[in-house]
This record gives C-alpha cells, structure tokens and sequence, in this order.
C-alpha cells in the first residue's frame, strides 16, 4: 500500500470513531465527560493530518512533516485518554468531586482555568459506562492513538517502497 493509501485508512478510521461515539451520545443517551470531549477533538484533529497528509500527497519531507504531526496528535490523545484511565482506575476516595459542566465553565471562565480543570478531571470521568471486551471506551480511545500515531509516524517517515 502507498502512503497515500495508508493516510486515507487512517482518516476513515479517524471518522469511524467519531461516528461510533457520536453514536453512543444521541442514539443511546450516554453523555461525553470533559475530558472524552477533549479526546474527540484529538480524534478530529488526527483525521484531519491524516486526511490532509492523504489529499497532499507531499513528498519525502512533507510526508515527514505530516508524520511529525500526527505523532503529536496521537501524544496530545494518548495524553488525554492516559488521563481518563487513571481517574478511572483511583481508589473512589480518591476520585476528585464532580464540578460543573463544560459548556458552563467554557462561558464563565477563562480558558486556561477551563484547561486546567478538565486536565484534572473531575468524578464524572471516573465513570465507567461503556465496556467491550473489559476495556472501558477511554482505554479503547487509548489504544486506538497509540496504534494510529505509531501506524501515521511510521508511513509517513518511510520511503514509497511497499509495506
């Protein structure tokens, strides 16, 4: 497969995600706490380098460039799902309170406080709602950065020959 191929893939997988979790929010009623929200838009702005990267079909540097970027996307999510994980995993005294929504503090605060409260996480993210194969949806998330960020980097940093 070419990297062309390669980055469109990975696109698709990117818009699969999103389609399953926006999915799970409207179809099924399970609401996205701040932190899965933070990781949607890692998802977003992964498929978007691969889908650019993909339409670009840049040469050697540029293909780097690309790859350069999807690493840091995939560290930004596996970053945020990290996160997520290990709130879900504290002991429940330890599970900090729940605060308020993020649309509340995304119109009353700043955005660095804005930041810096979600990046705690709050008791909402230590829920475990969803499991498939006793993994709960932000180790799934994690898996997923890891497996394209390490999938992007690679193909973007490998020369045209056949994977």
């Amino acid at each position: 497969m070419n990297r062309r191929s390669i980055n469109f893939g990975a696109f698709a997988i990117c818009v699969g995600l999103m389609a399953y979790a926006l999915y799970l929010q409207h179809g099924t009623g399970l609401e996205p706490c701040p932190l899965c929200v933070f990781q949607r838009l890692a998802v977003i702005g992964l498929g978007a380098v691969f889908l650019v990267a993909a339409l670009h079909n840049a040469g050697p540097t540029g293909a780097r460039v690309y790859g350069l970027f999807v690493g840091l996307m995939a560290l930004f999510g596996i970053g945020m799902a990290g996160r997520h994980v290990w709130l879900q995993h504290l002991p429940a005294e330890e599970v900090p309170a729940c605060g308020p929504g993020l649309e509340y503090m995304l119109e009353e605060l700043p955005l660095a406080q804005v930041l810096t409260k979600v990046f705690s996480g709050s008791g909402e993210c230590a829920d475990v709602d969803w499991v498939f194969l006793g993994l709960s949806m932000p180790m799934w998330v994690l898996v997923w950065f890891v497996v394209l960020g390490v999938a992007g980097v690679v193909n973007n940093f490998r020369g045209e020959a056949q994977f």
